[in-house]
């Protein structure tokens, strides 16, 4: 009896700490690891939210521009293309007056004087926005379809709300005339969500 007894406390004691973790109502208090993490992903979602912010409201932003940036702690690098050398400057200045934003990088590509470009990014935005079904993506303040356009080269950047519209602005990219290639990095709303 005793050996049993004996058993059943040994096993009680293993069992205990388990049980105090999975007790109703029992709340496992975070790490401060766990915490520093969480607060280290809200201020680097609220730092992006802030740069994002500071360059769609760019004056000269438009659908002929790609802005982006990479965040790598208090280090932001500027990347994309732009039709102005104004807006490169502009994207660094304002991205450097954010208050937690330690140094700025600016990779920020300007494209090409070119009046053959200048003509395939009008006609490219007459093709893609003229359709009927993409005309939704054209009312808003910056579009979300942004046409890049260098040395005759097309990529297409931004997110669309489905795959049928990613492929009709490829199909319709693609009829430009004097176009040499399109390159599609539409994205869909949809799978944007799946990888954040």
């Amino acid at each position: 009896m005793k050996k049993q007894l004996r058993a059943l406390c040994v096993s009680l004691l293993f069992v205990a700490p388990v049980a105090v973790v999975l007790a109703p109502g029992a709340v496992a208090v975070p790490s401060q690891e766990n915490q520093h993490q969480r607060s280290e992903e809200k201020y680097r979602e609220r730092l992006a939210k802030q740069v994002r912010h500071e360059l769609v409201m760019l004056p000269w932003y438009s659908v002929f521009d790609n802005l982006a940036f990479r965040i790598d702690r208090d280090k932001v690098t500027l990347l994309g293309q732009v039709t102005r050398p104004v807006l490169k400057s502009d994207a660094e200045a304002v991205v450097k007056r954010i208050e937690g934003v330690g140094s700025v990088k600016n990779d920020i590509e300007v494209l090409p004087l070119s009046l053959m470009d200048d003509q395939l990014r009008r006609a490219e935005f007459r093709a893609i926005y003229g359709e009927a079904g993409m005309q939704r993506y054209a009312n808003q303040p910056i579009p979300a379809i942004h046409i890049i356009v260098k040395n005759g080269n097309v990529t297409l950047e931004g997110v669309v709300d489905t795959e049928m519209d990613r492929n009709l602005a490829n199909l319709r990219a693609n009829q430009v005339p004097n176009v040499f290639s399109v390159r599609n990095n539409l994205v869909v709303a949809a799978n944007s969500k799946k990888r954040t």
